[in-house]
């Protein structure tokens, strides 16, 4: 389990299946580079803002820059963010990941 509270296998799996940002689809890095920006470096996301949803469905991996972006913001709300807008990012876009959560989080509000 990494210091995330993210089992091993569910890593693994994550990090398999998300070689790119869930959000901005930029490749990603595992590592910062000695020189030059680190906005491509993966970091680890909760889709829902919730750290106790540790599931395929809620965690991702996207680019610093995201994350950043993102913080504690609603994804709903962030993906209307002028942050996304100047960077193409829709919820026609993004992940298919991304995209489930964003159909949740309507069905919810129905």
């Amino acid at each position: 389990m990494n210091h995330w509270g993210i089992p091993d296998a569910l890593e693994e799996e994550i990090k398999e299946r998300d070689k790119a940002c869930v959000y901005c689809r930029i490749q990603l890095i595992e590592q910062m580079p000695p020189r030059g920006p680190r906005k491509t470096v993966a970091t680890w996301e909760h889709i829902i803002n919730d750290a106790s949803i540790v599931t395929r469905e809620n965690i991702a991996r996207c680019c610093v820059a995201c994350n950043s972006s993102k913080g504690t913001k609603e994804l709903s709300d962030w993906i209307k963010s002028s942050y996304c807008t100047k960077r193409g990012i829709s919820r026609d876009t993004v992940a298919e990941v991304v995209k489930k959560a964003l159909k949740s989080e309507r069905d919810a509000e129905a």
